[in-house]
């Protein structure tokens, strides 16, 4: 994956955002990107239903999933640069789990680069993301492309007052 290229347009987008902030609101903005954060994951677990074992109706499409992959995506990016931090490499456990540990999995480790922000934690919180993408069945070329849609989506809506 290009991690380069994801941490630019995501450092580009951030600037555009918080240049219309007032100063107070920039402050607090890791603890609120941590937040939504959490709240980007919970969407993407709602779309998987993957912890909805009283409805057997399945999960959304596939595309969809993978737009509240990206949404994730996008603060997790955000939350290392908030930090000087940046990603290099995947180097995946093969760890036996489903989907439902994959995602308490992942929120376990946003809560630990909340308390510990440094390289370590959020090393392991990239790759707690990534594992998950591959659960849900994602490639590296969805990924970038998906991002790349939605960072487009992204810098329109600012631009539109979002």
């Amino acid at each position: 994956m290009d991690y380069e290229y994801l941490f630019s347009k995501q450092r580009e987008l951030d600037a555009y955002i918080e240049e219309k902030l007032e100063s107070a609101d920039r402050d607090d903005l890791f603890r609120k990107k941590i937040l939504a954060l959490q709240v980007e994951v919970g969407e993407l677990a709602n779309e998987t239903r993957c912890f909805k074992f009283w409805s057997r109706k399945g999960p959304s499409e596939q595309s969809v999933v993978l737009e509240e992959y990206v949404d994730g995506l996008h603060f997790i990016l955000s939350v290392g640069l908030d930090k000087g931090l940046t990603y290099k490499s995947a180097v995946l456990s093969s760890d036996e789990m489903d989907q439902t540990d994959a995602f308490l999995e992942l929120y376990s480790t946003i809560g630990a680069f909340y308390a510990d922000p440094v390289q370590e934690t959020y090393d392991v919180l990239f790759q707690s993301f990534l594992k998950l993408g591959q659960l849900l069945g994602f490639n590296e070329a969805s990924i970038l492309e998906a991002y790349k849609q939605k960072n487009e989506v992204n810098h329109t809506r600012q631009d539109q007052g979002y």
